[in-house]
């Protein structure tokens, strides 16, 4: 039985590994890159907008939730895709739910944004 990596060496790899999720993701997912950019857009404007620490950190976690949200999803399609071409009910709503876990994060980071932005 192989033995797991633990401490900093175990970090290092785990690090390694996300790094090549995201850019995976990156390549291969043209909805990530728009989130991508997205987020890099908004954030130099959540540094205007947001008058405290709190509404800031409020904003970047919304952008951030987005993209963790977007990763899930690509890693379900990934898995469905896997199992085979052939049409399957399971993989079919697997996929259209993968999708709305995104689309809800689209709409929590939109509300937040509009509560920080007209909330005040």
């Amino acid at each position: 039985m192989e033995t797991k990596t633990t401490g900093l060496k175990r970090f290092y790899y785990a690090s390694r590994y996300s790094w090549q999720g995201v850019r995976a993701a990156y390549r291969n997912e043209p909805a990530f890159r728009y989130e991508i950019w997205a987020c890099a857009a908004l954030l130099p404007l959540s540094l205007i907008v947001a008058d405290t620490l709190l509404e800031w950190v409020m904003l970047i976690c919304s952008c951030l939730f987005v993209l963790a949200m977007e990763l899930v999803n690509t890693a379900i399609e990934a898995v469905v895709d896997r199992g085979g071409t052939e049409f399957n009910p399971m993989a079919g709503l697997a996929k259209d739910l993968g999708s709305a876990v995104v689309s809800v994060a689209l709409l929590i980071c939109a509300l937040v944004w509009i509560a920080v932005l007209f909330g005040g």
